[in-house]
């Protein structure tokens, strides 16, 4: 491979050049910012989905930045054959929170964590072990696989965003009460402004900026909760297995390994992106190191409470942007992220966000993550009526669970929990139609090949929005 253009012969790559500790703590603490909220909102989601307490929520978010901070080692530093060794963040992973959340609602809140984490451990080990062949299938997986997938992935968690800016609990007397909904209205708001208004690095945060706001707002009116900073402490560790053992459910692992594939597809796009962004182009055995990275921190992170690691595409971007390729500066943002973790007092500042609050963030973050989608499935060759037709049944297949929930009901349960996972079938569904439109049979047909490079889910441009990978 040639030198990068800016590279004097014989000297290191730009992406394996350390900075000075200040330039490497700066920029790392500003991979932080971009991704924080994007690590702290699925453990949230899946926490209040579970019945957690607040305190419990606040435990699982930090377990969540410790974990994601050594999966983000694994890819920077790396060992053996495990590692992208690109300036590379991972975190939790989008991707399995609707599925996370129908194992819960067919598991009962008491196993629903321990059954969860069985299934990640297995679809983690699975995906080390698919790593040097998954390279090789990626055919499989072109824009207009992907691109549904990810839509689904943002459409899918809308529904969650909606409940949290009525109030978070449909018990509740005054569920949908007009001051939760104009609550969560006013920080959309305020979060759009910042967003228009802001440039560089506090653009970057907007999203963070958006949820103080609220949170500041919500005081006078007595719906934010300090308890559970007050009684959080300073310094503590991710215990072991804190919600119990694991519990191994084929169906709950068969979800799970569908999130992983969908995750290992998402990740090889960005890699593909990043390589091309800091001039080191990634060939097959980098994809393979990276998807090690990522199948490896998913099967350690249950161990300390966290979930499935993948790509945070978010941070690709940011790297365009600033032009700092050196992977030391994302493993300085990974060594942040592992000490935040062992912090559950700032993981429970996090935890009183009220959910009004949540619910206007969320619905631009989950929103971005479906136009993400759309913006991949530009790249699908539309043209073509057989791939509209992929797109449009694995769409309709997908959102069933969300426009219909009983809709299954009278299946058995361990079938539930995949075909309640919008996410889950619509991926079933578009593979299969790819393989029956685009593959089988197609020597004998006279039209182009589709496109097979799967397209990154966010564009590394300036005015990439600091809003959650769709893993």
């Amino acid at each position: 491979m040639a030198p990068a253009p800016d590279q004097a012969p014989g000297a290191k790559h730009p992406v394996d050049q350390a900075l000075p500790p200040a330039k490497l703590l700066g920029a790392g603490l500003q991979h932080v910012a971009a991704m924080y909220a994007g690590v702290v909102a699925p453990p949230l989601v899946v926490g209040v989905g579970v019945g957690l307490s607040t305190a419990e929520i606040a435990f699982l978010m930090s377990a969540s930045l410790f974990t994601a901070g050594i999966a983000t080692l694994l890819q920077t530093i790396g060992f053996w054959k495990v590692g992208a060794r690109l300036p590379f963040v991972n975190g939790v992973s989008f991707a399995g929170v609707a599925p996370m959340l129908a194992i819960a609602k067919a598991e009962g809140p008491e196993d629903a964590l321990p059954v969860i984490y069985g299934a990640v451990i297995v679809a983690g080990v699975f995906g080390v072990l698919l790593a040097p062949w998954f390279c090789k299938l990626i055919r499989f997986f072109p824009p207009v696989v992907t691109g549904t997938v990810i839509t689904l992935i943002g459409v899918s968690l809308l529904p969650v965003a909606f409940n949290w800016a009525q109030g978070g609990n449909p018990q509740a007397a005054d569920y949908g009460n007009a001051k939760y909904i104009g609550l969560a209205a006013v920080t959309l708001l305020i979060t759009v402004v910042l967003r228009r208004v802001l440039t560089g690095f506090l653009k970057q945060i907007s999203i963070l900026l958006g949820l103080v706001a609220g949170t500041l707002i919500a005081l006078p009116l007595g719906l934010a909760d300090f308890s559970a900073v007050t009684d959080a402490d300073v310094i503590g560790f991710p215990t072991p297995f804190h919600f119990g053992a694991p519990q191994f459910a084929a169906a709950a692992i068969i979800s799970m390994i569908i999130v992983m594939i969908v995750s290992m597809t998402e990740s090889t796009a960005d890699v593909i992106a990043l390589g091309q962004i800091v001039d080191k182009p990634a060939d097959e055995k980098t994809l393979a190191a990276a998807l090690r990275a990522d199948g490896l921190g998913t099967a350690i992170s249950p161990f300390f409470n966290g979930f499935a690691a993948s790509a945070f595409a978010q941070n690709v971007g940011l790297v365009a942007i600033t032009k700092v390729r050196s992977r030391y500066v994302v493993a300085a943002s990974g060594g942040i992220l592992t000490l935040l973790g062992l912090c559950p007092m700032l993981a429970s500042v996090v935890a009183l966000v009220p959910q009004p609050v949540l619910g206007g963030v969320g619905l631009a973050l989950f929103g971005t993550v479906a136009a993400s989608g759309i913006q991949t499935l530009a790249h699908a060759a539309l043209d073509r009526g057989d791939n509209v037709l992929i797109v449009a049944i694995s769409l309709g297949i997908g959102v069933i669970p969300m426009a219909a929930p009983d809709f299954y009901h009278a299946f058995p349960e361990s079938m539930r929990i995949v075909l309640d996972s919008g996410i889950s079938t619509g991926c079933v569904v578009a593979v299969l139609l790819n393989l029956a439109f685009n593959h089988i049979g197609r020597g004998k047909q006279t039209e182009p090949a589709p496109e097979t490079v799967p397209v990154p889910a966010h564009e590394p441009t300036a005015e990439a929005a600091p809003a959650p990978a769709a893993h």
